[in-house]
């Protein structure tokens, strides 16, 4: 278990480092506790090389299949003595194409590691021989004395040996929004979160003001931000959902692909045709079969999503996430930054003289980088109080800042008629030292019922999650800062206000079913209060750090739907919220920005981080960057992410629809011993008109109005499920029945072999053209507009040109080996070429009323 220092003492921790508190280590034992301890640097993985990391995605089934469909092709090819390699080309280009985009994605861990090194101070102030010195940071080891002061960066996690009016940015390591004010005399004697640990300073943590001495207490993988190193280090990436069930369903087509074409193969040779005629044919059916342009056709759908992301704010760091995003039925968000603006304003004030507390409160914030002086000013200038002015017209003469022990600060001016002190800080320490009362026109003693009055008031902003701070003053003859027989002036509350359109984007979530839960290091006061006003917490509950360090993983499973605030967390805690949330069936998304944000970021499904105020690490460990750091981008995403899911169950009901038909066309002629219905180079142009340009455009189609109107898809729902596969094999079955009746009618009524081939090409081959429009909608496509997707218009124009031209040119016509069709065979192919799209509107028509009947 880690060792702790802040259930110690200033003292008794220089003890235990067996240090110096005034010399410091001497050279020669730092140089021996760093061979201990090691360099103060954080370990990254072991990087592969570019090539290794290239042959490495090619260790997946349905990418050794294709490659292996390639050279079937070729060689069929070259058996044929045609030298067709436009279908073995188009394969490679397709493997090649996702396995550059595999090496790309798996530069992820490893640039959270690098930004996570950024983050360190190059340089630390270090008591070394008794002497301060500026050391490397990376020199640093446990024992060494270092000083800090306003600006730096901690370079290491200490325990506070003194301070003076030191304040710490620790939103970057745990999510509070307001600068924590160290106190070095503070110890613990019960466990406490990292973010209430007063006495102690962390690794990659910013000093807002004031200065401090502390004893190094862990450096490099043994600070806290090490651990999350350690965390990124460990986390292996897991496949996408989309990534998942395309590999699953590659390999189950493949292997049926195969098994059917061995069978056909088989067949023939009983049926006594020609071996090497069969096996060419069996060979390309199979290539055919698998729907080797799915990859490319996944891919560039997903390009589509990333460049209509870009547009609205959202840069897709890993393309099959636009996907996983929109699948998410969990957005686990950070609060500070992301939900809220992370700049304090003020929201409330008690007092008579609303202008008169302004100016007091003015004259003694002086720091325009706090945010809690900034945002009194900012309230002062926009109530119309030229602050510049005030200042010079009440000089400065003394003051007394903030600590931990005061909780206030005090300061002394100058006025016409003597002094004023002025004094800012907690309630309950300024109230008992106030006698009297502004009442609007003068001061008057203040009374015990005044008092409760002022009690209650500052309770009521506190349970509205404000920052409540007083104000009183009394003017005096004398230049010393003397803080009695003060005058209450009024309360102020300050709170980091929700972003405008969080709530909106919130409420669009649940409409859509996806739960929103709020994981934040803030006060749980805070958290409620923010998530009630954005809509995450209705009547669902809250849980602290600490109460969920007393669950077990499995306990927390069991409640984690009962819980929409998570406060106080640590990195760790937030790594076990999304795996909670994972392990009972739902894709998690979140969102975050800053170092304790990244292995969460990491372990999600999907991580989101925020572009303006994100770390790099948080970055680098993510999946989507919102440029303009707003929740509500991430709405826009998931709509983006649902509909190009919606379209690749187009693209894929399309293709496997025509493939089936492919199969079930030259099958069936075969083992009913009519011959095969399409040559060799006749499948393969078929495959090559139908399987690229109409799929491509479908991945094109405009997304659905009430996409985000219905619920998320459950985690262990199939590509194919919803009836997706009933739908696939009955319009398969259509098609492939359409071609071999063409193919029936040209060589029966016709009474030509060759004549009914051809006719069985076309139609095949237009009649999927035609059923491409089917994709379009679930509803009937003629109202959802016949003609919407003008790419899949062009690409229909395209192929049947294509198709017609190979059939009606000479040269083209002799190269494939088909007839020439008269007018009335011409007005045969276009009747049965059609009536894909009059079957399937009739299927519509009679489930939409059977649908409306049930109900």
């Amino acid at each position: 278990m880690k060792e702790q220092f802040y259930n110690l003492s200033a003292k008794d921790a220089v003890k235990k480092l067996a240090t110096d508190e005034k010399h410091g280590l001497t050279q020669k034992e730092a140089q021996k506790r760093q061979q201990k301890y090691g360099k103060n640097i954080l370990n990254t993985k072991r990087k592969k090389s570019i090539v290794s990391k290239f042959i490495a995605q090619f260790n997946d089934f349905m990418i050794l299949l294709l490659l292996g469909a390639a050279g079937v092709s070729f060689f069929t090819s070259f058996l044929q003595g045609d030298a067709d390699i436009a279908e073995p080309v188009i394969i490679l280009a397709i493997v090649t194409l996702n396995a550059l985009l595999g090496v790309i994605q798996e530069s992820r861990a490893e640039k959270s590691l690098e930004a996570l090194k950024k983050l360190a101070s190059p340089h630390a102030s270090v008591i070394r021989d008794g002497q301060e010195i500026s050391i490397e940071s990376s020199a640093l080891c446990p024992g060494d004395i270092v000083s800090f002061s306003s600006g730096d960066i901690i370079c290491a996690d200490c325990r506070l040996l003194s301070s003076t009016g030191l304040c710490i940015d620790e939103s970057a390591l745990t999510g509070e929004s307001v600068p924590v004010q160290k106190d070095a005399n503070s110890t613990f004697d019960a466990p406490v979160p990292l973010g209430d640990r007063k006495c102690m300073v962390y690794s990659s943590t910013a000093v807002v003001s004031g200065k401090g001495r502390a004893v190094v207490c862990a450096t490099g993988m043994n600070t806290e931000v090490g651990e999350i190193a350690a965390m990124l280090i460990n986390d292996e990436d897991a496949p996408t959902p989309l990534q998942q069930k395309l590999s699953d369903a590659g390999k189950n087509l493949g292997i049926a692909a195969l098994a059917i074409c061995v069978v056909i193969f088989v067949i023939g040779l009983f049926k006594r045709i020609a071996p090497l005629e069969m096996f060419m044919t069996s060979v390309s059916l199979a290539v055919a079969a698998i729907p080797e342009g799915l990859p490319a056709i996944v891919t560039i759908m997903l390009a589509i999503g990333v460049m209509k992301l870009s547009a609205k704010n959202a840069v897709i760091r890993h393309l099959p996430s636009v996907e996983t995003l929109g699948s998410a039925s969990v957005i686990c968000t950070d609060k500070t930054g992301t939900l809220t603006q992370n700049k304090m304003r003020t929201a409330a004030m008690y007092t008579h003289d609303n202008l008169m507390l302004l100016r007091l409160c003015a004259l003694c914030s002086s720091d325009a980088n706090n945010p809690t002086d900034a945002a009194i000013l900012a309230k002062a200038l926009e109530e119309g109080i030229d602050t510049e002015m005030l200042e010079k017209k009440h000089p400065l003469i003394d003051e007394e800042p903030f600590t931990s022990v005061r909780k206030r600060v005090s300061v002394i001016r100058r006025y016409s008629a003597g002094f004023r002190v002025i004094v800012k800080g907690a309630p309950e320490y300024i109230l008992p030292l106030c006698t009297m009362v502004y009442n609007g026109t003068r001061a008057v003693p203040i009374s015990k019922g005044v008092k409760d009055k002022i009690t209650a008031e500052n309770n009521s902003m506190t349970k509205r999650a404000l920052r409540v701070i007083a104000v009183a003053y009394c003017d005096t003859s004398s230049r010393s800062l003397d803080e009695k027989n003060l005058t209450f002036a009024g309360l102020i509350g300050l709170e980091d206000p929700p972003r405008l359109e969080a709530a909106e984007a919130v409420k669009t979530c649940k409409k859509a079913g996806i739960i929103p839960v709020m994981v934040t290091g803030d006060h749980i006061g805070t958290a409620v209060s923010v998530a009630k006003q954005t809509g995450i917490l209705t009547d669902e509950k809250a849980m602290t750090g600490t109460e969920l360090d007393a669950l077990s993983d499995s306990e927390l499973c069991r409640v984690i739907g009962d819980y929409r605030v998570f406060a106080r967390v640590t990195p760790a805690h937030k790594v076990r919220i999304v795996k909670a949330w994972q392990s009972e069936g739902h894709i998690v998304a979140m969102t975050g920005d800053g170092v304790n944000d990244a292995p969460a970021l990491s372990a999600a499904d999907i991580g989101c981080s925020m572009g303006k105020k994100g770390t790099d690490v948080a970055k680098n460990a993510s999946d989507m960057i919102l440029t303009d750091d707003n929740f509500a981008t991430i709405v826009k995403a998931v709509h983006i992410g649902r509909g190009i899911y919606d379209n690749i169950r187009k693209a894929i009901k399309f293709l496997l629809s025509s493939n089936i038909g492919e199969i079930l066309t030259v099958f069936s002629g075969i083992v009913f011993g009519c011959g095969a219905p399409l040559s060799a180079i006749e499948l393969l142009w078929v495959n090559l008109v139908t399987d690229s340009l109409p799929a491509i455009a479908l991945g094109l189609d405009p997304y659905d109005r009430d996409v985000m109107e219905k619920p998320p898809r459950p985690a262990k729902s199939g590509l194919f499920g919803g009836g997706l596969w009933g739908s696939i094999i009955a319009e398969g079955l259509m098609i492939g029945a359409l071609a071999l009746l063409a193919f029936s009618i040209g060589a029966n009524v016709f009474s030509d072999f060759v004549t009914g081939q051809t006719m069985a090409f076309a139609v095949l081959s237009i009649s999927q053209l035609v059923h491409s429009f089917n994709m379009r909608s679930e509803k009937s496509v003629i109202r959802a507009g016949l003609f919407k997707n003008k790419y899949l218009v062009l690409s229909f124009i395209a192929g049947l040109i294509l198709q017609v031209s190979v059939i009606s040119v000479p040269a083209a016509a002799s190269l494939f080996g088909v007839a020439r069709l008269d007018f009335i065979q011409w007005c045969i192919v276009a009747g049965l070429s059609l009536m894909p799209l009059v079957l399937v509107e009739l299927q519509k028509l009679f489930s939409a009323k059977f649908h409306k009947k049930s109900f």
